[in-house]
């Protein structure tokens, strides 16, 4: 007996962000299975929960592929959107590990990532190209991470970047900004929006000048603006144009 796979985006918070078919994913469900803080955002229902500690993605990718494979219909929840930095990925790489997990049904329902919910809070500072970068090192090492930062700086992104800054590494952040400030000038706008859409949002629009890293932490997302983002009244935007 085979059952099926959602793997769905919780988006950044509010319900009211949620999508209908993930709404309609979770009302079906068997079993839910995520971290523990997003597995708790999901209302009361029949399903059995399954909460698990942050570090452990591919764990909770097989024990979702195990309860697929037995006939359940299995939600992996993750914040924003799946694909962005969070389960999906987890997910594929389980089923690549074990081939014969090929046969489950598996669905991947889209969220409102952290840096499109921040993005919309101050204007459109992701109106040209961006790109996004999670600064946890956990999963790679941090001088790659100092060289997408250096070349994405470069090339003029704007930049979308997760994860900045934890107890567990908090002088990494402060690199971070040293090497933006270096390639970008400290005119260059930055954005901490931090647990946007809750009770505890709080948005700060600066440059690079005056930023420190104490304005960040994990429930943070960065945008950092390229040469040609401006600010109207209140509002920050990056023309559709370049050249």
């Amino acid at each position: 007996m085979s059952g099926h796979l959602t793997i769905a985006g919780l988006g950044p918070g509010p319900d009211a962000q949620v999508t209908p078919e993930v709404t309609a994913a979770l009302a079906a469900a068997s079993d839910i299975v995520g971290y523990g803080p997003y597995v708790a955002r999901v209302a009361p229902s029949g399903a059995a929960r399954h909460a698990s500690d942050n570090r452990v993605e591919l764990e909770r990718a097989r024990l979702a592929l195990d309860l697929a494979a037995a006939g359940g219909r299995v939600v992996v929840v993750s914040s924003g959107d799946p694909g962005v930095f969070a389960m999906a990925a987890a997910v594929f790489e389980a089923v690549a590990d074990h081939p014969a997990r090929n046969t489950i049904a598996i669905d991947v329902l889209p969220g409102i990532t952290a840096m499109l919910a921040a993005a919309a809070r101050i204007g459109a500072p992701l109106g040209h190209d961006f790109c996004a970068i999670n600064l946890s090192d956990n999963l790679k090492p941090w001088p790659l991470i100092e060289r997408r930062l250096q070349l994405a700086a470069e090339a003029d992104f704007a930049m979308g970047l997760y994860n900045p800054r934890s107890r567990a590494r908090p002088a990494q952040f402060a690199r971070a900004l040293d090497i933006l400030r270096a390639a970008c000038g400290p005119a260059r706008p930055i954005v901490f929006a931090r647990a946007v859409g809750s009770a505890d949002e709080a948005i700060a629009i600066t440059d690079l000048g005056a930023a420190t890293p104490e304005m960040a932490d994990m429930r943070t997302v960065v945008l950092v603006g390229s040469s040609t983002t401006q600010r109207v009244g209140r509002w920050l935007y990056t023309p559709r144009s370049a050249g």
